[in-house]
């Protein structure tokens, strides 16, 4: 269960990275095709909040790949765990002001990744 847990942190991780890509580096080129309920004459006076958002999505893979790198299971667990957890608060508070989809797509996986590190305990 615990390769399960930490495949899921792969994935979840590689979707914030993709997040991270598509805020800092696409959001007017990409983000229109992406987000298209979003007025697109908004994307450009937006570029700068778009990018501090994936600035954070960064940090999210960071302290994902740090799990995965901690040779001490213990501890590779309790910060997968930690960097998990916030991604479903932020699913959660995302799915409550902006769009139910975005805990499909955010917080569900790191729940998901969760579940999976609490059964390989």
């Amino acid at each position: 269960m615990v390769l399960v847990a930490k495949i899921i942190v792969v994935v979840v991780a590689l979707l914030h990275f993709y997040f991270l890509w598509l805020e800092m580096f696409a959001w007017t080129t990409r983000g229109p095709k992406v987000f298209k309920k979003f007025p697109k004459e908004l994307f450009e006076p937006t570029k700068s909040m778009a990018a501090n958002q994936g600035l954070y999505n960064g940090f999210l893979v960071a302290g994902l790949v740090w799990s995965l790198l901690i040779e001490d299971p213990d501890w590779s667990r309790n910060i997968a765990l930690f960097f998990l957890g916030c991604v479903v608060v932020a699913g959660i508070y995302g799915a409550l002001s902006v769009s139910k989809k975005i805990f499909y797509i955010q917080g569900l996986p790191a729940l998901l990744g969760i579940v999976a590190f609490l059964l390989s305990v």
